[in-house]
């Protein structure tokens, strides 16, 4: 059995969770769920970044401690995650008391092993509340921050101690020339390559005047004690997660794979992997960086009133139905678009027209023609073709091209409609008719059920509560989820005994007509 660490951005902790988050939280949920089914032992951490000026100056407005502010968020989106089923294994905040240890135990080993790697320089600059960064001239338009345009960045001077960043430029040129695979889409791999070129300045490890923050282990030379900048606080989180630096951390440092938002690929894959080479410890194994999704073509953005409740988009068709459709539009390596009409289009097609007709189909006939049982028969050539979407299948859903879960659904949509096209092409309900077929008859029956127990189990990291249901009516032994895909090949229905029961996409009703 193998080890599987996989981790996601740990939200930050002043609004609600919204589209962009849901999408990350689905996709790194499916692929637990995923590697579960092959039987790794599988390890999922998501979390709250919970510190920061934002945050302070978020909870001043609403006139509570920050703590107590961020208890009422972390509180909210773990609601979230438990409705859209998010099966995590791990909630981590960085207002732990174990979190904020690990932070400064990875700081003061920064500063044994590589002592001039921290230093004290006054700076001023603009800074970004909403990135809660310093930006470049390249990443200001306007006089405002490319990413938070709603929001007018501060001059700040203060001194603080600074971390050496430049130094690993040539450590991190290699790492990424040697190891490709470390960032991934390329596109990602191919902007930090950008950002590279043009030189990499030192970076501030602290802040002056943040009381809402990990104290910075390390005072400055006037003795004042400031708070740790909160991605030198946030990023720990993977390793502070694994029990550093209590012993036994490392059985299961280091990560896999982090499943982050193109919009911080900068500070998964330049800052971190420094601060883990200044503190020799293990660079995890990948960051896969997912695209934005938008609403109508606008980026979800709280600050400028783009947004989708996801409480609703899961009311209209269930927690599954949105988990599938979400990830079945949006690819999961680029950018995607959501709306409410594609929503519903694609639940019709898919879910409802395609599989769940195929499923309720097939039952009914087995119920009608075999007393419920399903036959032992052959297994016909044309099952063959399925073969090939199968490995495609398995191929998106592993790793070895990257995370391509929409390309996984896209493979599955392709063996439904193959099992659809094979109804109407046999009619077993014409066949049916003649006594002196009854083996094509039951050839074509076992095929049908065979072949929707493999499409379930394939469902099953996208949808696991709908599988359970559909896998119960095939009178299937056990948990779909408990299924192993390596075992798909040997997977024979014969003998179980389906119970077509309600819909299992019930088909949207029509608004009643206006006026």
């Amino acid at each position: 059995m193998s080890r599987f660490y996989i981790t996601t951005a740990i939200d930050y902790a002043n609004g609600d969770p919204h589209l962009g988050h849901a999408l990350e939280k689905i996709g790194a949920d499916v692929i637990a769920r995923y590697r579960r089914m092959t039987g790794d032992e599988v390890h999922l951490c998501i979390g709250m970044d919970e510190h920061g000026q934002k945050v302070q100056q978020t909870a001043a407005k609403e006139g509570v401690p920050p703590q107590a502010f961020t208890d009422t968020i972390a509180a909210r989106f773990q609601a979230m995650w438990a409705r859209l089923g998010i099966q995590y294994d791990q909630f981590i905040r960085t207002t732990d008391a174990h979190h904020k240890a690990g932070v400064q135990a990875l700081i003061r080993r920064i500063a044994e092993r590589n002592p001039d790697d921290f230093y004290e320089q006054s700076y001023r600059g603009m800074y970004c509340v909403g990135c809660e960064a310093f930006k470049q001239d390249a990443d200001i338009v306007e006089g405002r921050c490319a990413l938070h345009p709603t929001r007018v960045l501060e001059e700040v001077e203060e001194r603080n101690w600074f971390f050496r960043l430049s130094k690993y430029q040539p450590f991190l040129e290699k790492l990424l020339r040697d190891t490709p695979s470390f960032i991934e889409p390329e596109s990602r791999r191919n902007e930090i390559l950008g950002l590279l070129a043009q030189g990499l300045e030192d970076i501030s490890a602290s802040r002056a005047r943040l009381d809402w923050a990990v104290p910075f282990p390390l005072p400055l030379s006037t003795g004042e004690v400031q708070g740790t900048y909160v991605w030198f606080d946030a990023l720990p989180n993977y390793l502070t997660a694994t029990g550093f630096p209590d012993a036994g951390y490392e059985t299961r440092w280091p990560a896999d794979v982090h499943i982050i938002g193109k919009d911080i690929t900068r500070f998964h894959v330049v800052i971190w992997p420094a601060m883990l080479q200044a503190a020799g410890l293990p660079l995890p194994k990948q960051v896969w960086a997912h695209g934005f999704v938008s609403l109508g073509g606008e980026r979800f953005s709280k600050s400028a009133g783009v947004k989708l409740d996801l409480g609703e988009a899961i009311d209209r068709f269930g927690a599954d139905a949105f988990r599938y459709v979400l990830l079945r539009d949006v690819p999961f390596d680029g950018d995607g678009n959501f709306s409410w009409e594609r929503f519903e289009e694609r639940y019709t097609s898919d879910l409802a027209n395609a599989f769940g007709n195929l499923a309720s189909r097939a039952m009914a006939m087995v119920e009608k023609y075999c007393d419920g049982v399903v036959p032992t028969a052959e297994r016909p050539a044309v099952e063959r073709d399925d073969d090939a979407d199968i490995a495609s299948y398995r191929e998106a859903m592993s790793g070895t091209r990257g995370w391509l879960l929409h390309e996984g659904l896209a493979a599955v949509a392709r063996l439904t409609a193959r099992a659809n096209e094979y109804t109407a092409a046999t009619a077993p309900w014409a066949v049916a008719k003649d006594a002196a077929r009854r083996v094509e008859l039951e050839v074509i029956l076992a095929s049908l059920i065979r072949r929707i127990a493999r499409q379930t189990v394939l469902l099953a990291p996208f949808m696991p509560e709908k599988v359970e249901a559909v896998w119960a009516q095939l009178g299937a032994p056990g948990r779909a989820q408990e299924q192993r895909i390596a075992a798909l090949e040997a997977l024979d229905p014969a003998g179980w005994r389906v119970t077509k029961g309600d819909a299992l996409f019930p088909r949207p009703v029509a608004p009643p007509p206006v006026g």
